[in-house]
């Protein structure tokens, strides 16, 4: 077939009649009037779409994806996924579809193509994608010869706006699909000549010889999404209003400059194995490798195919970079081209996401502009803000990717050229610029993925697990979400911070990418064995494509250890450190007491922090909330403490909190050196429980979970070499929040028990009671016993906690405990079940058809957030403070009459008093709050909501006095009425 002859030839030369070349010459896929001014033919749209596959092939689609598509198709794998991928809108050459532009339906109609009355109404339209299966869907059967490979071809083209229907949706209204043998003709013709021009000599030839599996096909479904987005974009790909200029030829030219406009790339790119084993850490990372993570790097080279990898070591011992040595390693012997790495935390990513930035560069310099930052404050990260922003680089050399001014990209509207119909599908866009004109320099980065759900497509990101989790729910997109995920090695650190809900979203995110044969690495200091076993049973789940798979897990040999998981030829195969790996530093005996205390104002705890440091040292206090943490703070502070106070908590502006967190890591990081003060104290909340690269002389600590306690026992003594007071040779932690009732039994603050429940805090205090004595005796002065081993004990200390064996004293109601807590584990998960992508019944079902049984519950990005963390919702303000004749913001910086915001500097200012709200204040704030006149026009601020402080520093905001100290934070006092 001549890739230049036009469509109009090629009907011509498949001996379509005169009347039909004219009619399918006459179908719209793009409406002037939401296509830059021109209309573009159905037939370019194919096309186009197919050309962007060719060139995704060719730059993005990993290997491992290539090699899967090579085998299902016979070798021909490109084609294939160009085919597949333009044939997505083959359903818009239905009357439902090309009555809904009255101007671009009159052709049509001219043409002979007519229709009656439709069904009118959002609720009884006949969607395009819908009709591209029920008019695919019986061709495809008769002419590759049965429903196995039709099967699961079908639901990619109905699900391609983001949600998958049942069969039993295949059923359209009177006429909509097109009656007689004019519209038959048709849409017979074209599918058939789009087959042609693609290079298939025809539909029968299209067959597959094999079927992906159902994860890969939920992968595939999202680069067909990408590929018709990328289609769809009228400044890349103007209109076609005459068939004759359309071929594919022209297709591929314009698919070609729209990708290097666009700057999309893929990452590694067949990426070569190491030279070395050990090369990733030493040569690449710089490291010498300790016992824990050789062990890590040489299980990922010791996988026969593509599995699970989780690693237990103690806090500080380099997991990380074993991470992401492993990573390299599986990604070069497995064909993946990027990696996710997923944290905690938004304040934990930021660092994680300069460190993937150095190790990137390492590989090729270019690729920093590859790598994505995906949590709503990047904007606050420097690095991120250099790179993709073009703003000057923390070390205040130029960006170097020629974006100087550029506007700000993800919020500017763009409709893909889209009428109602697809605008429903929330396609919306991110332009580097608000007028659609990009710059040519090859190697910036591509804004085109800072638009919704697209940022796990880019090469190489790191962000919250929360990206991870919402590739397991059942919503709109979720197919975008996953293709990001599938072409890389996935990498989820601090796995056990996990809850029970979010738990049942990583367990499904685990099946899925097992079937994926997306390689996996778990990080933990504290996990309990019960959670290791259920994480390793997901993964081979979903490589043997089954819903209850047990492989049990060999107790390990020692601590360090390093867990894999694999399938060979069908059966499951689970693995652990055959030998104990000696952590790099020996284990040190940290001494516990009890520091009995459960008033909110913690008076008890400021004098033992003075008192710890009395002569000397670094003494770090977290506890279990923010009003507690202000209160001894300023016990602290007004009683004259002398020495560095700080203060770190949740409820700071985003802006106060950043440069705090930074103060606290250069004061006492692994670097301070010279700087570490002489006296110094810490009042901090559960931001200090992880990723907290600080060293403490002596930890006050309100009781928690023992693993939560053991991660904050981690801060202590942490850095080798550290210079300490004689009096803080040995760590010392004093355990609080808890007192002792008459009868013995513990006591907690109303906070911890509300957080964390009952059953575990009273198996906390009971394993805290054989280190440091009992409670009651603590109360009455009594002496401290031994104290724990740390790293050692870390292991036994999570099993017993979590264990099925009661630990705790008599009298203390353990068995009623449990219950209790037992039933709200299990009525959360059966809340997250709700939004699971499959229903466990469903799991080795072979197809995508019916996959949004429910619908898709979830529609913005915020509401996605309630989906995978279970809680009482919150909302995100900006701290605004009214001054005489406007506003001002946190800072001071003067906004205006109205609130008005001129340039992305006082933006950044205004946006550094983002503060989340507690829980019980979202109510009110829904109720009151809303974004200031002023930010109308500004894409970061137009959605925001102002919390707006009168004069005297406070406002009401239902039942509480509401106020922001730039030391304290965010203050809340319940209003007396």
């Amino acid at each position: 077939m001549d890739r230049e002859a036009s469509v109009v030839d090629l009907m011509k030369a498949m001996g379509l009649s005169p009347e039909a070349v004219e009619r399918v010459s006459r179908l719209w896929g793009k409406s002037a009037a939401r296509h830059g001014g021109c209309t573009h033919l159905l037939l370019g749209h194919l096309l186009d779409t197919a050309a962007v596959a060719g060139v995704m092939w060719d730059r993005y689609v990993s290997a491992a994806l290539r090699r899967r598509l090579d085998e299902i198709s016979g070798g021909r794998g490109r084609l294939w996924l160009m085919w597949v991928c333009g044939i997505h809108d083959c359903g818009k050459a239905c009357p439902a579809f090309q009555a809904m532009d009255a101007a671009e339906a009159a052709p049509v109609l001219a043409a002979g193509l007519t229709w009656g009355r439709l069904p009118a109404g959002r609720p009884k339209r006949w969607r395009h994608d819908v009709a591209g299966a029920v008019l695919l869907r019986p061709r495809l059967v008769a002419e590759w010869g049965g429903e196995e490979a039709a099967g699961w071809v079908w639901p990619l083209v109905a699900g391609h706006h983001g949600t998958f229907p049942s069969a039993a949706a295949l059923s359209p209204p009177r006429g909509a699909q097109g009656r007689g043998a004019a519209w038959e003709e048709a849409q017979r013709a074209v599918v058939d000549v789009f087959t042609c021009a693609v290079g298939f000599e025809d539909l029968a030839d299209v067959r597959p010889v094999g079927s992906l599996r159902k994860a890969e096909q939920l992968a595939l479904s999202g680069l067909i999404v990408m590929a018709d987005w990328i289609a769809s974009d009228s400044s890349q790909f103007p209109g076609l209003a005459e068939a004759g200029l359309i071929t594919f030829a022209e297709a591929q030219r314009r698919a070609e400059s729209a990708w290097e406009r666009l700057r999309l790339r893929g990452g590694w790119r067949d990426l070569a194995r190491p030279e070395n084993p050990l090369d990733p850490l030493t040569r690449r990372l710089g490291v010498q490798p300790r016992a824990s993570q050789r062990e890590v790097v040489e299980r990922a080279w010791s996988m026969p195919v593509p599995g699970l990898l989780v690693a237990e070591a103690p806090m500080g011992e380099g997991k990380t970079k074993a991470a992401l040595a492993a990573a390299e390693v599986l990604a070069a012997r497995f064909g993946l081209d990027g990696v996710f790495v997923a944290m905690p935390t938004q304040a934990t990513s930021d660092p994680m996401y300069e460190q993937v930035l150095q190790w990137v560069r390492t590989f090729d310099p270019l690729l920093e502009s590859q790598v994505a930052l995906l949590h709503g404050r990047r904007r606050f990260n420097t690095w991120w803000r250099a790179i993709w922003d073009g703003k000057p680089r923390p070390d205040g050399e130029g960006c170097g990717c020629g974006d100087e001014g550029r506007h700000d990209v993800t919020e500017v509207a763009d409709d893909f050229g889209a009428i109602d119909e697809d605008a429903e599908y929330e396609m919306s866009s991110a332009q580097p610029s608000a007028d659609g004109a990009t710059d040519s320099v090859a190697d910036g980065p591509a804004h085109w993925f800072l638009g919704d759900k697209r940022g796990l497509l880019t090469a190489f990101a790191v962000g919250t697990v929360d990206h991870l989790l919402y590739a397991a729910t059942r919503t709109r997109h979720v197919m975008l979400r996953f293709a990001g995920l599938a072409g890389k090695v996935v990498v989820v650190d601090e796995v056990h911070a996990a809850d029970v809900y979010m738990r049942q979203f990583l367990v499904e995110a685990l099946r899925w990418l097992g079937q994926a044969g997306v390689p996996m690495v778990l990080l933990s200091a504290t996990l309990p064995p019960a959670q290791r076993q259920l994480f390793v049973d997901a993964y081979l789940s979903g490589v043997l494509g089954t819903a209850d798979v047990h492989q049990g897990v060999p107790e390990p040999a020692g601590y360090p250890c390093v867990t894999v998981a694999y399938g060979v030829g069908g059966r499951a195969v689970a693995e652990t450190s055959r030998q104990a790996v000696p952590s790099w530093r020996e284990s040190t005996r940290v001494r516990l007491s009890w520091l009995p205390d459960t008033d909110s104002g913690g008076k008890r705890v400021a004098a033992a922090a003075r008192k710890a440091v009395a002569d000397g040292g670094i003494a770090l206090v977290v506890v279990n909330q923010v009003a507690r943490a202000q209160a001894i703070y300023r016990d602290l502070r007004d009683g004259g403490f002398g020495g560095v106070l700080h203060l770190l908590h949740a409820r700071l502006c985003a802006a106060h909190r950043a440069d705090r967190t930074a103060r606290c890591l250069r004061l006492m990081g692994p670097q301070a050196g010279g700087d570490r003060p002489t006296r110094m104290v810490v009042v901090a909340t559960q931001l200090a429980e992880q990723s907290f690269d600080v060293d403490a002389d002596v930890l006050i600590t309100d009781l928690a979970p023992t693993d939560l306690l053991l991660q904050r026992i981690g801060r202590l003594h942490r850095h080798s070499g550290t210079s300490r007071p004689a009096a803080h040779r040995v760590p010392r932690v004093m355990v609080t929040g808890v007192a002792p009732e008459r009868d013995g039994a513990p006591r907690f603050l109303r906070a911890s028990e509300r957080i964390y429940g009952k059953w575990s805090l009273l198996r906390a205090a009971s394993l805290v009671s054989e280190a440091a004595g009992a409670l009651t005796a603590a109360a009455a002065g009594g002496p401290a016993a031994a104290g724990w081993s740390i790293p050692a004990d870390v292991p036994d200390l999570v099993a017993r906690a979590y264990g099925p064996t009661g630990i705790c004293p008599a009298g203390w109601n353990e068995a009623g405990a449990w219950e209790q807590w037992r039933a709200k584990e299990l009525a959360r998960e059966k809340r997250a079940e709700e939004y699971l992508l499959c229903r466990r019944r469903e799991w080795a079902l072979p197809t995508l058809e019916g996959l949004h049984h429910a619908g898709s519950r979830a529609a913005s990005e915020d509401q996605l957030d309630a989906v995978v963390r279970d809680g009482d919702p919150s909302v995100e303000v900006v701290v605004i403070r009214r001054s005489s004749g406007g506003y001002r913001a946190v800072d001071g910086t003067w906004l205006g009459v109205h609130g008005e915001v001129d340039d992305d500097e006082v933006t950044d200012r205004l946006m550094g008093g983002t503060v989340r709200l507690p829980s019980r204040l979202t109510e009110a704030a829904q109720a009151e709050l809303g974004p200031l006149a002023g930010w109308a026009g500004r894409p970061w601020l137009r959605y925001r909501s102002a919390l707006v402080l009168e004069e005297d520093g406070t406002r009401l905001l239902g039942a509480d006095r509401v106020s922001y100290d730039d030391v304290l934070g965010l203050v809340i006092e319940r209003e007396s009425r």
